[in-house]
């Protein structure tokens, strides 16, 4: 028997989907006795003139009943002798697509109905987009009512052709065009008399005969991890599903971001001890010594993973609320959560033409290229190399509803400039950045990051909306190991820290919040406590050591206000 399909049916209102599958169903004879002896009563008492309506088994809601519509995702379990299979049917209308999305998130494949009477409309280009950006590559196309066009090969081949630069368009992969009659059965589970100038495989066929076993991740071992596993003292160990590779006991594992290795000695299979685990299976980890690990890390056997704070992503804007750019969300990227801001929204993808629209707001189902900064710098990768780390979904950090989902199409690591820098001397932050806020939807929102580095002998901007500087002040960033000294209003040296003396002036964080720094001793003990200071008490750290009301304030203008 062929592996377990996961697959999805989408397209336009009422193209058959759900018939098409509730077909397949019937046909197979995967209906237990008073299942259908149901779809029969409900078939007669329905308005389709006492013929079976197939598309009954999978419309479980009243609502899609009454409508004619399908609403929800409707997910069905079923097994033939050759395949075991889950199906997502999903809406067809555009207002539903964030819900045809959670079903491509899924899926291996796609079943993609055209209607044969209408041909290739806005939302099957949608569809197909969405599927694609969802990452699926295995792409068949249902072309669907063949019989109320005569069953003819000319009109099969004129939509064929559409398709086909459908496909070329959005660089869709493994893509079968078959002719079928969901309503007749025609080309669905038993071959057609009707389109006997169709001689390749009919849909059933290829559905259990497909290959669709992926194998672009490689054979470097990554596991992001998704729990920390302590139940004695004496035990530490590192759960999670292993992504790609394998991983064996004594190989040595690198911890990203951190970048500390260590040797695995111990692999859990469920509760049984291995000495091997392959790709695919959850397992826990136990290493040979204590590394910064946590949620959201990657144990891998390669240092090149990337790990950055900044991405281009292509994303399905899901939320009823228009975005704009600047607000933060929650990003949830592989295991990890972590704040995020929409930077900037390059273009809008026009689903019918493909064109890149320049745009300042997007609405809810549209498809947008943008920027994303995260709070701190994760382990991320374009989504083509590797999926888990490439796929996110955004939150909204009020309503906790989804907002988008998308995937990373590049990630910015040697273009990130640093906000400082001088030979060697590199350091971040966001010192001279506005923070405003949003009266109407409650929310902080920090301004875009300035694509210029400061160098010694540069002014710097003292006032600003949402900042008021002293002339005379010191910057330090312990994260990088640096001091900018700013004199009269401009940077007058950047050196290490360890070089840096307390001369009696204003210490300021690479944000722009005050450090209650009052002498050479407060400095030695904030050093000495950042040196000793966990991940989980920093919070703490912070809150004793900064003041942001000191020299910043969160502001807006006209309809918002100031604190």
């Amino acid at each position: 028997m062929n592996g377990l399909l996961k697959f999805i049916t989408c397209g336009s209102v009422d193209d058959g989907k759900s018939t098409l599958i509730g077909h397949i169903l019937y046909d197979s004879k995967l209906l237990y006795a008073d299942q259908e002896k149901a779809l029969l009563l409900d078939s007669k008492v329905g308005s389709r003139g006492g013929e079976i309506d197939y598309s009954l088994l999978l419309d479980g809601l009243m609502a899609e009943r009454e409508q004619g519509i399908t609403i929800d995702v409707a997910y069905r379990y079923f097994t033939t002798d050759k395949r075991s299979f889950i199906v997502a049917d999903t809406p067809g209308h555009e207002e539903y697509t964030r819900n045809m999305a959670v079903g491509a998130s899924f899926a291996q494949l796609a079943v993609i109905l055209v209607d044969a009477t209408q041909g290739v409309l806005v939302q099957t280009r949608r569809h197909a987009r969405i599927c694609s950006l969802m990452g699926i590559n295995h792409f068949v196309f249902a072309v669907n009512k063949m019989d109320l066009v005569d069953y003819r090969e000319d009109r099969f081949l004129e939509i064929k052709k559409d398709i086909l630069d459908l496909a070329e368009e959005l660089s869709l992969k493994n893509v079968k065009i078959i002719p079928v009659s969901a309503t007749e059965g025609d080309n669905v589970t038993k071959k057609s008399e009707r389109m006997d100038w169709y001689q390749e495989d009919i849909l059933m066929t290829h559905l259990e005969t497909v290959d669709v076993s992926e194998s672009d991740e490689g054979t470097d071992f990554y596991m992001p991890v998704q729990r920390v596993c302590r139940p004695s003292h004496d035990f530490r160990g590192f759960q999670g599903q292993i992504e790609s590779g394998s991983v064996n006991i004594g190989q040595k594992l690198i911890s990203l971001p951190s970048n500390e290795s260590a040797l695995v000695v111990r692999i859990l299979v469920g509760d049984k001890d291995q000495t091997q685990a392959f790709a695919g299976q959850a397992v826990t980890l136990q290493l040979d010594r204590e590394m910064d690990v946590s949620r959201g890390c990657v144990l891998t056997d390669k240092e090149e993973l990337p790990v950055a704070k900044n991405v281009q992503a292509t994303i399905l804007w899901m939320d009823d609320e228009p975005l704009s750019a600047g607000k933060d969300y929650l990003v949830k990227l592989g295991t990890k959560m972590i704040p995020g801001i929409i930077k900037n929204i390059v273009y809008k993808i026009d689903v019918n033409s493909g064109d890149h629209l320049q745009v300042d707001q997007v609405s809810k189902n549209e498809i947008i290229l943008c920027e994303i900064e995260f709070s701190e710098k994760i382990v991320t990768d374009e989504f083509k190399k590797h999926k888990t780390l490439g796929e996110l979904i955004m939150i909204d950090r009020v309503s906790h509803m989804t907002s988008a989902c998308g995937v990373v199409e590049q990630v910015e690591t040697l273009s990130e400039k640093p906000y400082f820098e001088k030979d060697s001397i590199r350091a971040g932050g966001y010192i001279f950045e506005e923070f405003y806020f949003n009266l109407e939807n409650a929310f902080l929102s920090k301004t875009k990051t300035k694509d210029r580095t400061f160098h010694v002998g540069d002014p710097v901007p003292i006032r600003g909306d949402s900042f008021h500087y002293p002339e005379f002040f010191d910057i330090v960033d312990v994260e990088d190991n640096a001091a900018i000294l700013i004199r009269n209003g401009t940077i007058a040296d950047m050196i290490e820290l360890k070089d840096f003396e307390y001369a009696g002036l204003p210490i300021l964080d690479e944000r722009g919040f005050a450090l209650e720094i009052k002498s050479k001793s407060d400095f030695d003990t904030f050093l000495c406590e950042y040196n000793h200071m966990d991940k989980d008490s920093r919070g703490s750290f912070v809150n004793k050591w900064s003041r942001f009301e000191t020299y910043r304030s969160i502001v807006c203008n006209d309809n918002f206000w100031m604190i």
